[in-house]
């Protein structure tokens, strides 16, 4: 993907060149790792580690981009980044690679960087590898620059802790819940009902299936779910809690236990499920130029990052197909993280799904009325807001309390 898209105004924000980029070779592997820092804010910036076979640090620029415009979207006080390590993290060497990587960005890990989990690699594993190399949490550039870090550290590990009246972390679930705030923002912001509403999402893990449940639990009719064996659907709804149950540690939905009346379809054939809006949730780039054509959604919520080509973009925004970008729809747990530093939120889960909702919501809505009125894409408005909060931030002092 490439920063040519037709349709931005806030070239300068898109186009400027990354602050930071390091390569990185394992010299026990030979793998590659890559960390890009496409803006510091106050001297820092954060995004997640991914590890992945074929990562490169084009895909990384993109999501330290992408992180970026994240941050700055949201009016948080710190810049972007990414780090990827091109490695099969199934395979047993994964945390020795994993570890010799951190140990080498420990420079930026120490002051500048905070990352947390991304695709192939969960928190748990982040700190576990933090603690093997000496640093006591994956936050720790941030809580460093508290005047009293054992303290902030204590606070933030609780917010951490933090179970939903479900039982889950909400670490685990907050990105989910904000990428349903978003389609039901954007439900709300083109006058839909909200039990009327059919949604199709490609993933059902922690994003998408996060978002499936708490998208369920609004009323909304989930009618399509994809992992990587194929595509369920019920144009009448999901029983979105019941299948969520069925899935292995790999996010895999048993077939033997799908009730019989769901129909089992290809992967691929998520894309053309007809629904009022689909949550590509699973991998980058699920909507491309070969593929676009086949999209039957009024709107895409893009849960994950950079789940749309520009060039696909620029052909849905053509037929007047709405897409939410994923630095708004997926923003919730990088948003979620800094409040938390910060001690905007607590240990009440509910404090932080109604902060996270406010906020969301009212960011779909600008986007839908300025799509409304002006037909202005909802990615030009949103890099618009991104490069103004940048702006204004740039000068400014973390402050870690």
């Amino acid at each position: 993907m490439t920063a040519t898209h037709t349709t931005n105004p806030a070239q300068d924000f898109v186009d400027r060149e990354p602050a930071h980029q390091i390569t990185w070779v394992d010299p026990v592997t030979g793998a590659h790792g890559y960390l890009v820092v496409h803006t510091l804010v106050g001297g820092i910036a954060t995004g997640g580690t991914r590890m992945r076979p074929g990562c490169t640090i084009s895909e990384v620029g993109d999501l330290a981009r992408g992180m970026a415009t994240k941050t700055a979207a949201f009016g948080l006080p710190v810049g972007g980044a990414k780090g990827g390590v091109d490695f099969d993290p199934k395979d047993p060497r994964a945390f020795g690679v994993l570890t010799r990587f951190f140990t080498e960005m420990r420079p930026w890990l120490d002051g500048r960087w905070v990352t947390a989990e991304d695709l192939g690699v969960t928190q748990q594993l982040i700190d576990d590898v933090f603690a093997e190399v000496g640093l006591s949490q994956s936050f720790h550039a941030a809580i460093s620059r508290s005047p009293q870090p054992e303290e902030t550290l204590a606070r933030v590990q609780a917010g951490l802790e933090v179970m939903t009246d479900d039982g889950y972390p909400l670490g685990d679930v907050i990105g989910g819940y904000g990428v349903a705030e978003a389609c039901l923002g954007a439900a709300e912001g083109f006058g839909w009902a909200i039990p009327e509403t059919t949604i199709a999402i490609q993933g059902v893990g922690t994003m998408g299936g996060g978002a499936a449940w708490y998208l369920h639990e609004a009323g909304a009719r989930v009618t399509a779910v994809a992992d990587a064996r194929g595509t369920l659907c019920d144009p009448a709804g999901l029983d979105v809690p019941a299948l969520l149950d069925l899935r292995d540690e790999y996010g895999e939905i048993d077939r033997t236990r799908v009730p019989a009346h769901v129909q089992q379809l290809p992967r691929e054939a998520i894309v053309g499920i007809a629904a009022d809006i689909f949550v590509p949730a699973a991998v980058s780039y699920a909507i491309r130029e070969d593929n676009v054509d086949a999209v039957a959604a009024r709107v895409v919520v893009e849960a994950a990052n950079a789940a749309t080509t520009w060039g696909a973009e620029d052909a849905l925004v053509a037929r007047g197909v709405v897409v939410v970008p994923d630095f708004i729809a997926n923003a919730g747990a990088a948003a979620w993280a800094w409040w938390l530093l910060q001690g905007q939120v607590g240990c009440d889960p509910q404090d932080s799904f109604d902060r996270l909702s406010a906020e969301m919501r009212a960011k779909v809505a600008v986007l839908a009325e300025r799509w409304i009125c002006d037909r202005i894409p909802m990615r030009q408005s949103g890099f618009a807001l991104a490069s103004s909060n940048l702006h204004a931030l740039e000068g400014a002092q973390i402050v870690i309390p």
